[in-house]
């Protein structure tokens, strides 16, 4: 599930939303869910609006980050576009300056990068917060830190890059 895989990643986000890009080092990210129906735009929206969106107050800790991060890896997972979409929305808004698709429309490509047992695997994944890198407004997660029933190199996943904006973290590099 290489950086291949997440094409928006290829900007420098790896698997959060790099199905827009192919380059080496790409972000990922977490997270899990539901099958919702992707967005009706077609520009990923820079503030969440679903139920990816952290409820807690550990949301603008660097815990929260992490958190984040690992929803966005089991929306890949899931193949839950609209989750996946939106914690990778800054992320995504750049693959698309650089002529990708939009989110809703890459990202389902770049699933299919990734082996039945990888997208299992991510549903289901962690991060070793000890290999996290992390200040009061940006956490650094490098591929290696992803704890997975299969293992991901930084050429499947690549370093995800999460920022906090508004009250949320999102994928941004």
């Amino acid at each position: 599930m290489p950086a291949r895989a997440l094409p928006f990643l290829a900007t420098g986000v790896v698997l959060l939303i790099a199905g827009c890009s192919g380059g080496e080092n790409g972000t990922a990210a977490p997270v899990p869910s539901s099958t919702a129906t992707p967005p009706a735009s077609t520009t990923p929206s820079s503030t969440p609006t679903t139920s990816a969106t952290p409820k807690t107050s550990a949301v603008k800790t660097a815990a929260g980050a992490v958190e984040r991060y690992e929803t966005y890896l089991h929306a890949v997972g899931a193949e839950d576009v609209t989750t996946a979409c939106e914690i990778a929305a800054p992320a995504a808004k750049k693959a698309e300056d650089e002529g990708f698709g939009p989110c809703e429309k890459t990202l389902p490509i770049t699933f299919q990068l990734f082996s039945a047992a990888e997208r299992k695997a991510l549903q289901n994944a962690t991060v070793d917060r000890g290999s996290v890198t992390q200040s009061a407004k940006k956490t650094e997660i490098p591929a290696k830190a992803v704890r997975a029933a299969v293992r991901f190199t930084d050429h499947d996943l690549g370093d995800a890059v999460l920022e906090l904006r508004d009250g949320a973290w999102y994928v941004t590099d």
